[in-house]
C-alpha cells in the first residue's frame, strides 16, 4: 500500500525491461563456446545466432530500440476502449440502465406509478418492464473530457433517495469507514462535516484530468448571490456516464438551490430489445418538455473516443520510434555482413550454400528481432496488469500481433537485403576484400 498499483507495476516492468537490456549484453560480450556439437537440431540457427557477437554493442542497442518501442505501443494500446464491450451490470459504467434522459424543463411527476405516467401522457404499457431513476440537476459547466478547461459551475445532480439504496455502478475509490459506506458508498453523500462542506462523488477520470484533483480534496465553486460553496470528494466513480456531472446528495441539494425543482435526468432501466422504441415513445410524448433520450453506452463511448484520441497520438509516437528501431536493426545487419564479407565468403569457399548463408544472417536478425518484441512485450504485460485486471484479463491480443508483425516483416525484410548483398559477391572477391 506504499504506492499504488499502477505506479508499482509499471516500476515493476520497467525494471524488468532494463535488467533484460543488462543480461542481453552481458550474453553477447561473454566468450562464445569454441564449438558446435554436429548432428543437433537448428546447428546452423544457433551458430547465425553467434554472428550477434560480432559487435555486441550494435547489437545490444538495436535490441533496446525495439523493446523500448514495442514496450510502450503495448502498454499504451492496454488502455485504450473498446465500445463494444460495454456492459449493462449493475456495477459497471452504465449502472445497469440502458437509456440516460434529459429534460430542458422539470418533470415534477413520478414515472414509476401509474398516476405519474398517465400525467405523462404515458400508459403502464409504454413503459412494461422499465424502471426510472430521477435526479435533480443544476445546470452549469460541462466536467469530462469534452471540455479543454477546469469547470468553475459544473453540473451538478442529485439522485432521488430509491437509487442511494440501491448502490448501483462500480466505485474506483471512496473514503467509506462505517459497514453501512464500504457496503453503498453511495451512503457518503449523507455524511456531514463540521466545517460546512459538501460530500460530492465525482467520476475517477473527471476528477483527474479536468478537475486535477484526488480523493478527499476540495473544491471552491462560486454560487452567484451567495457564499462560495466547498464540494468535498468523498468517493470516486469508476469509468461512468457521469463524467459530465458532480453528484450531490439531495437532501444538500435542495437546501442550497431550492428554485431548482424537480427532477431533470432520468436514468432508465429496461429490456434491451426496448431501448429503441422507449426512445422514441419518451422524445414524441415528453416533446413540450424537451426531452432528449440517448443509450448510456453511446453516451460512454463518446467520452472513450476522446481517450482513444489521446492514446493514438501516443501508440503512432511509439510506432515511429518501432519503425527506426527495425531500420536501424536493419542497417546495423547491413554493416555487419559487410565487414564479414571473408569470413562469409571462406564460409561459401568450403562448402556452404548459397542459402545456408543466408539463413545464417535471418538467424542472426531473427534473435534480435524476437528478443526485443519478447522483452518488451513482457516488460509491458507485467506494467499493464492492473488495468487489465480492471478490464477482466483482456490482453491487447490485437496490438501484440500488429506490432509483432509489422517488425519482423520490416526486419526480414531487411535482413534479407543484407543476406542477398553478402553473397551476390563472388566467393574470391569476398575472401580478399578489406
Amino acid at each position: 500500500g506504499a504506492i499504488s498499483d499502477t505506479a508499482g507495476f509499471f516500476a515493476a516492468g520497467g525494471a524488468l525491461l532494463v535488467a533484460g537490456l543488462v543480461a542481453a549484453s552481458v550474453r553477447l560480450w561473454s566468450p562464445a563456446p569454441s564449438s558446435l556439437a554436429p548432428g543437433q537440431p537448428a546447428v546452423l540457427v544457433r551458430f547465425g545466432l553467434r554472428h550477434a557477437r560480432w559487435r555486441p554493442t550494435r547489437s545490444v542497442l538495436s535490441l533496446a530500440l525495439i523493446a523500448f518501442a514495442t514496450f510502450v505501443l503495448v502498454t499504451v494500446g492496454a488502455f485504450r476502449r473498446d465500445a463494444s464491450g460495454l456492459s449493462l451490470a449493475p456495477d459497471s459504467g452504465t449502472g445497469g440502465y440502458v437509456l440516460m434522459a434529459e429534460a430542458v424543463t422539470p418533470l415534477l411527476h413520478d414515472p414509476n406509478t401509474t398516476q405519474g405516467r398517465g400525467d405523462f401522457s404515458l400508459t403502464d404499457d409504454d413503459l412494461a418492464g422499465a424502471r426510472v431513476a430521477r435526479f435533480r440537476l443544476r445546470p452549469g459547466d460541462e466536467a469530462s473530457c469534452l471540455t479543454l478547461y477546469r469547470p468553475q459551475q459544473p453540473r451538478l445532480i442529485a439522485p432521488a433517495p430509491e437509487f442511494v439504496a440501491e448502490s448501483r455502478f462500480r466505485f474506483a475509490a471512496s473514503l467509506a469507514e462505517t459497514p453501512e459506506e464500504i457496503a453503498n458508498p453511495w451512503r457518503l453523500l449523507e455524511r456531514r462535516f463540521p466545517d460546512g462542506a459538501v460530500p460530492v462523488i465525482i467520476d475517477a477520470t473527471s476528477l483527474t484530468y479536468v478537475f486535477h484533483l484526488s480523493l478527499g480534496d476540495d473544491f471552491t465553486m462560486p454560487v452567484p448571490g451567495g457564499p462560495d460553496l466547498t464540494l468535498r470528494v468523498v468517493a470516486t466513480l469508476a469509468d461512468s456516464v457521469f463524467q459530465s456531472e458532480v453528484v450531490m446528495g439531495e437532501a444538500d441539494f435542495t437546501r442550497l438551490f431550492p428554485r431548482q425543482e424537480g427532477y431533470r435526468v432520468w436514468l432508465i432501466e429496461a429490456p434491451e430489445a426496448r431501448a429503441g422504441e422507449i426512445a422514441t415513445l419518451l422524445e414524441d410524448r415528453l416533446s413540450d418538455f424537451g426531452v432528449d433520450v440517448i443509450d448510456t453506452r453511446a453516451r460512454l463511448a463518446a467520452y472513450h473516443r476522446v481517450e482513444n484520441t489521446y492514446l493514438s497520438t501516443f501508440q503512432a509516437l511509439g510506432a515511429l520510434g518501432l519503425l527506426v528501431g527495425t531500420l536501424g536493426l536493419g542497417a546495423v545487419l547491413a554493416r555487419n555482413v559487410l565487414e564479414r564479407r571473408r569470413e562469409l565468403g571462406l564460409l561459401r569457399a568450403v562448402g556452404y550454400e548459397t542459402g545456408a548463408v543466408r539463413r545464417l544472417v535471418l538467424a542472426e536478425s531473427g534473435g534480435l528481432l524476437a528478443g526485443g518484441l519478447g522483452l518488451g512485450a513482457g516488460a509491458a504485460l507485467i506494467a499493464i496488469a492492473p488495468a487489465l485486471m480492471a478490464r477482466g484479463g483482456v490482453v491487447p491480443i490485437g496490438t501484440l500481433l500488429t506490432v509483432g508483425s509489422i517488425v519482423i516483416a520490416t526486419g526480414l525484410l531487411a535482413t534479407l537485403l543484407a543476406a542477398r548483398l553478402a553473397t551476390t559477391t563472388g566467393i574470391v572477391a569476398a575472401i580478399k576484400s578489406e
